[in-house]
């Protein structure tokens, strides 16, 4: 007949560690929570906070008044939503959605924007009609210079050299260039109706500028001493904000009268698709993987969620009045 014999004495001990070694490798894998996407609610003086694992709103974080754009610091530490009426910056931590500072005393922060050596943060002061242009430490903003501009400032783009800034002016249709260490305007140029955002290609020589006030994207060259205004590429009503596919090859443009999405070639300078989006599509961000796309939909109060390989929008979440910006930390490229 068979007995039981207990393991006693160093046996019993090995056994004992054997489980305590194998029991990790059988527990459940679970999956890292994934970084909230950021909307900001312009006439709600608020943000809402996005969970990409359930897509619902988890809270939402009031602000000062306005907030229209938002940018990450240098350290990827804090995102800094730009309050313009409030003239505050709110920071933020990017992966828990806690409010770590707020900076007052920054005036009209419409847009903002990091130059990438680090060195400088500028702002478009949209109703106040100015560019301040700041220098940054790491931790504090120490404002260099106030400049005066055209109506409106509206976008900023810095280029990859961190030396030069460029700013439309909405409302009187033109484009400024900015010298960083100077603090000094460069040149100026029109442009088409109610110019919004830029984005830099070709290594900086070329800058696209949509337009708001009209049906496409203008093409300057601006390689030489003076800006040369070398084309424009339809894409819809309202042209409006860019976003970098992550690709290196090509742009998004939003369509806010349109209702579409663009895409363009950088080498060719074609619009290549097209997606349609309902509410006013505005800002944009992109997915790490490059296969979603997120829109704030400006006059329906909701973050749209578009596939890019079927072309179609396949979510709406619920957010506040006037969406603008929106941004989450696992994104793809930005140039």
């Amino acid at each position: 007949m068979l007995s039981l014999v207990l393991p006693t004495g160093r046996f019993a001990g090995f056994l004992l560690l054997c489980a305590v070694l194998v029991a990790p490798l059988f527990q459940p894998v679970v999956a890292a929570e994934l970084p909230p996407i950021f909307v900001l609610n312009s006439l709600d003086a608020s943000v809402s906070v996005i969970s990409p694992d359930d897509w619902t709103e988890k809270q939402r974080i009031t602000t000062g008044k306005e907030p229209h754009h938002i940018y990450m610091t240098p350290d990827e530490k804090s995102v800094i939503v730009a309050n313009s009426a409030g003239d505050s910056l709110t920071f933020l931590n990017p992966r828990t959605a806690e409010v770590q500072r707020v900076v007052y005393g920054i005036i009209d922060p419409y847009q903002l924007q990091f130059s990438r050596d680090m060195k400088w943060f500028v702002t478009a002061g949209n109703r106040l009609n100015h560019v301040d242009i700041y220098r940054w430490d790491g931790k504090d903003l120490k404002l260099a210079k106030r400049i005066p501009t055209g109506k409106t400032p509206s976008h900023i783009w810095i280029d990859g050299t961190s030396t030069i800034a460029y700013v439309t002016m909405q409302d009187s249709d033109e484009l400024i260039s900015i010298d960083l260490a100077t603090q000094a305007i460069r040149w100026r140029i029109p442009t088409g109706a109610m110019p919004a955002d830029i984005f830099g290609i070709h290594g900086g020589k070329t800058l696209l500028v949509g337009l708001t006030g009209s049906d496409g994207v203008q093409v300057f060259d601006v390689a030489g001493a003076e800006p040369k205004l070398v084309g424009k590429i339809p894409t819809g009503k309202g042209a409006h904000a860019f976003r970098a596919a992550g690709d290196g090859r090509s742009v998004f443009i939003s369509n806010r009268v349109a209702n579409t999405i663009s895409r363009i070639d950088i080498e060719t300078l074609k619009v290549t698709d097209e997606y349609p989006v309902p509410g006013g599509p505005d800002c944009m961000d992109v997915s790490a993987d490059g296969k979603t796309l997120y829109v704030t939909s400006r006059w329906a109060k909701k973050l749209s969620i578009v596939d890019l390989a079927s072309h179609k929008v396949i979510r709406q979440i619920n957010v506040g009045r006037s969406p603008h910006g929106v941004w989450t930390l696992d994104h793809a490229k930005l140039y």
